[in-house]
């Protein structure tokens, strides 16, 4: 049996709780987080079957600032496991907590700071893309007539889909968030 494993799973910008919840389920299963590939591969190694909290962190000031940045999770006993386009990753097993399941965030207020560096980060490139270039090939292809020109213009059609699902989920899971 092989002591490395590879998943292919595809989350989104607003996914990173279901992230986390798929980085524990998988350490039960006796697969440890080791490395993350983009866009979706997930690379695991062979452990002791054990329940860890994973949990991440999007934060680019984290990176000048990353000595300072890590050690603050260190000092509450966290690991830092790294980072990919911005988020920061870290566990930390149940067994070291102190009688409940910790979170690297403290409350509502600061879990919502995060989608705000999110957003800024993130989602605001995305819209800005989306009205620059997506936008106006969408419109220019569907003018011209040619086998080519509908091929591609389907592909913008998939891309304009991809984008509004990306925004649509983004918003709820922030909408759900700032009702708490």
């Amino acid at each position: 049996m092989s002591d490395k494993k590879v998943t292919f799973k595809l989350f989104t910008i607003a996914d990173h709780e279901e992230e986390e919840q798929y980085l524990r389920e998988m350490h039960r299963q006796g697969w440890r987080f080791y490395k993350f590939i983009i866009p979706c591969i997930y690379i695991f190694e062979q452990c002791e079957p054990e329940d860890v909290v994973y949990q991440l962190d999007y934060h680019k000031d984290g990176v000048s600032r990353k000595t300072e940045y890590i050690q603050m999770f260190l000092d509450f006993g966290w690991e830092y496991l790294g980072e990919v386009m911005g988020y920061n990753y870290f566990r930390k097993p149940v067994s070291k907590m102190n009688g409940e399941e910790e979170e690297i965030f403290s409350d509502d207020e600061s879990r919502m700071d995060m989608l705000d560096r999110v957003f800024k980060g993130r989602v605001v490139i995305l819209i800005v893309l989306f009205f620059t270039l997506i936008c106006p090939q969408l419109i220019l292809q569907s003018r011209m007539d040619s086998a080519i020109n509908d091929m591609v213009f389907w592909m913008y059609v998939v891309l304009l889909a991809l984008y509004v699902w990306i925004f649509v989920k983004f918003a709820y899971k922030y909408y759900k968030l700032k009702q708490k």
